[in-house]
């Protein structure tokens, strides 16, 4: 979220510069990614007034301005800028003006013409990459002023990454109390007074689906004035914020939503008929947006509506039909709750995007709609006149989010963090943050603000009073363990003598998997008991015949283009086996040998291992596990 520091400033102001005060939030969790200039350096700039404009007489593409900027004389000023024109407001660098990149500003000639000066662009001024004409100021600006000072150019974009349980950040307020908090700075919040109502007016909310919507605000305002013009200051923190002016209405709603961080929506009375409905829509409604285009709603869309059609998506966008225009006088201000899971599901399905959804996504506090609709109306009636009516608010308390208890241990503290925190300490970083919390034995009964509705576990509460405490502070310790063994190695691994015998023998163990192809199955007749399915020999086996090994080979680290030619492999595994229609568990033990019997030397001749081999290696496996007890071998048929 990008911001304004002197606008942060103005709610709470520690003795940190700006570097400090960025390194004091990315330290507590609100990672500052950027913080640049509004403007570029300069100097000698200042707000002038175009009184005469003028084609050159010997350049088509020049113009010659009379421009005043607050003294008697009138500067003669050659511009090739398109859009100049009689009576507007421009920043002009008189004589000796320093531009960025070092430019001086000097009286010249120009074709044969006196220039004293210079209109600038906001890409001259460092302002913006716009150089297509020279910057337009308000109509209202004061001629003569620096222009450093009228647009509070002196300023820093502060740019911090909001991760998504912190939707109480994305606030001029939200990061106020952030800071007041980490710098023990009290804050001095706007005071929000409620605008003296000059009517009764009101038109009647129903909110249908209260679980989507606990709560909803809303009042008239009558008689705005149509040629109102929105202050340069919030044009100016708008603007920083990444938000373009377009009305006076709708520059409020915007700016409340980024001051105290509830979205807002401005509708033309006129186009309201017969009060609000929020309710769901119906398959097949139709409404075009203000983005510009037009959605037809399934029927799971929690929508604003008249009694005859939709006029916006709830919380992503409004329609373009009942939006304040240039000609609207009577005003309708909606301040609403929506929950975070119904608007990201219709942002998604629409594949809409826009501010007010950003921030129903990641939780609003649910308990400053009217606080939202009182600051509001009175930035309104200060900047475009008006008469406000009635507030009006309809509420389902039952599926509004009531207050939490969260029990927090001392041990618990220590035990996550790995340092003792005093209570001293717990208590100031958790009242700093808004939250009310008592002593209770050795633990804290803990009850987060409204606006901290990601507050769920004790670990919650926990990673608060570290990250406020400082993470630089919790001092690096070891990782202790205790190491123990295995008296005796069997009770461990039970089959860890067969194991050892076999690797001694040159066996390789492996782990194959326990699931067989359907082909491969289909080999086995399930009448025999001897063919079991999946029984480590009889896949084995079968595996060789349908070219299986080849997987077996790769994840050995062989290929075709190097085979390993002599392979002897055992594995332990259980088997499933069908006996009287009950499926039994039994413990396998299965191997085989392939290829050549010896490694490849001068002294013996390549023979390939054959069943004798195999016999021999049994015997020797046996004799190894059975000390010298009879063996006996018998011929048995096999599928494979």
């Amino acid at each position: 979220m990008k911001i304004s520091e002197t606008w942060l400033r103005e709610w709470v102001n520690p003795s940190l510069d700006r570097a400090a005060l960025c390194s004091a939030l990315t330290m507590a969790g609100l990672e500052v990614e950027d913080a640049s200039p509004v403007a570029a350096p300069f100097s000698g700039v200042v707000v002038g007034a175009v009184l005469r404009a003028y084609q050159h007489p010997s350049a088509e593409r020049l113009n010659v301005c009379k421009v005043s900027v607050g003294n008697s004389a009138l500067l003669n000023i050659v511009c090739g800028a398109d859009n100049v024109k009689e009576g507007m407001k421009v920043a002009v660098a008189v004589d000796g003006a320093e531009l960025p990149g070092g430019l001086i500003v000097k009286p010249t000639k120009i074709r044969g013409m006196d220039s004293e000066g210079m209109l600038c662009s906001g890409r001259e001024l460092g302002m913006s990459d716009d150089a297509s004409g020279i910057l337009a100021l308000p109509i209202d600006a004061p001629v003569g002023k620096d222009l450093r000072q009228y647009l509070l150019l002196d300023d820093c974009v502060i740019d911090v990454s909001i991760t998504p349980n912190r939707g109480d950040c994305l606030s001029v307020r939200g990061l106020a109390r952030e800071v007041g908090a980490i710098t023990n700075i009290p804050m001095a919040p706007v005071k929000i007074i409620e605008a003296m109502k000059k009517n009764r007016d009101a038109i009647p909310v129903n909110i249908i689906n209260t679980s989507a919507c606990p709560h909803y605000v809303g009042r008239i305002i009558r008689n705005v004035k149509v040629d109102a013009e929105t202050p340069v200051w919030m044009r100016e923190r708008l603007c920083r914020a990444g938000i373009r002016s377009i009305h006076p209405v709708v520059d409020v709603t915007n700016y409340v939503m980024l001051e105290l961080g509830q979205p807002m929506h401005a509708f033309d009375l006129s186009k309201i008929q017969d009060g609000i409905d929020v309710r769901l829509s119906k398959k097949g409604e139709r409404i075009s947006l203000l983005d510009g285009t037009a959605q037809e709603l399934d029927d799971n869309t929690l929508v604003i509506a008249d009694k005859k059609h939709p006029l916006a998506i709830a919380g992503v966008m409004g329609g373009i039909d009942s939006g304040v225009t240039l000609l609207t006088q009577d005003v309708f201000l909606e301040s609403a709750y929506f929950t975070p899971e119904v608007i990201a599901r219709q942002r998604q399905h629409y594949n809409l995007n826009s501010d007010s959804a950003y921030r129903y996504e990641r939780g609003v506090d649910p308990l400053i709609q009217r606080q939202a609709v009182e600051r509001a109306t009175a930035l309104i009636l200060e900047i475009a006149g008006g008469e406000a009516g009635l507030v009006v608010e309809a509420s389902s308390h039952e599926a509004i989010q009531k207050k939490r208890d969260i029990r927090l241990q001392d041990s618990k503290i220590t035990q996550l963090l790995g340092v003792a925190i005093s209570s001293v300490d717990v208590k100031r970083i958790l009242t700093a943050l808004g939250f009310v919390c008592r002593r209770e034995s050795d633990k804290w009964i803990v009850n987060p603000p409204s606006w901290r509705f990601d507050m769920t576990l004790p670990e919650d509460v926990i990673e608060e009073v570290a990250r406020l405490y400082g993470y630089d502070k919790i001092p690096m310790q070891p990782m202790t363990g205790v190491l123990g063994y295995m008296r005796d190695a069997e009770e461990c691994d039970p089959n860890l003598q067969l194991r050892s015998t076999l690797c001694a023998l040159g066996f390789h163990e492996i782990i194959s998997y326990s699931f067989i192809d359907k082909k491969l199955q289909a080999l086995l007749d399930p009448n025999e008991p001897s063919r079991e399915l999946m029984n480590p020999i009889t896949a084995e086996m079968n595996v060789m015949r349908t070219n299986l090994w080849g997987g077996l080979l790769n994840t050995l680290g062989y290929n075709k283009s190097h085979q390993q030619h002599r392979l002897k492999l055992f594995e332990i595994g259980a088997c499933f086996l069908s006996r009287n229609g009950e499926l039994q568990q039994v413990p396998r033990l299965s191997g085989l040998i392939s290829g050549p019997m010896f490694p490849e030397q001068w002294g013996m001749p390549d023979r390939q291992a054959d069943f004798y081999d195999l016999k021999g290696l049994v015997d020797t496996f046996l004799g190894g596990i059975y000390h010298g007890k009879p063996i006996q071998y018998r011929p048995e048929s096999h599928p494979a």
